[in-house]
């Protein structure tokens, strides 16, 4: 039975992986949950190093996954809007974990180098 226990855990994390993987997924996800609609120009901008493709690409996939919302209003010039959906909103405390430990490791590390110096 126990050999079983790591296939199960394995599966939940390869599903969450699936979603969230990559370096800009999580920090589109944040600026959505935190900062509400985003337009695809404010998106852009907020994260001034993705390729416009890279960006179109992650949030093509998120809203495959339910994860975002994404509006298109028939005006001319297109406007589209993308937003977090209620499923998506789940995401948060994982996200949120995932930020405490970051800086929690930032900090740590920055420690072990000062006192590495120190020595």
């Amino acid at each position: 039975m126990e050999n079983e226990r790591p296939y199960c855990c394995q599966r939940g994390v390869e599903a969450s992986l699936e979603i969230i993987v990559g370096k800009w997924k999580p920090i589109i996800l944040l600026h959505l949950l935190h900062g509400g609609t985003r337009r695809f120009g404010e998106l852009k901008r907020l994260l001034p190093d993705i390729t416009q493709k890279m960006l179109t690409t992650q949030l093509r996939e998120l809203e495959a996954q339910d994860i975002i919302e994404r509006k298109v209003y028939a005006v001319v010039p297109p406007k589209v809007e993308y937003s977090i959906t209620e499923y998506g909103r789940s995401l948060y405390h994982l996200l949120q974990g995932m930020h405490e430990w970051g800086e929690a490791h930032l900090e740590h590390m920055a420690r072990k180098n000062l006192s590495i110096i120190e020595k």
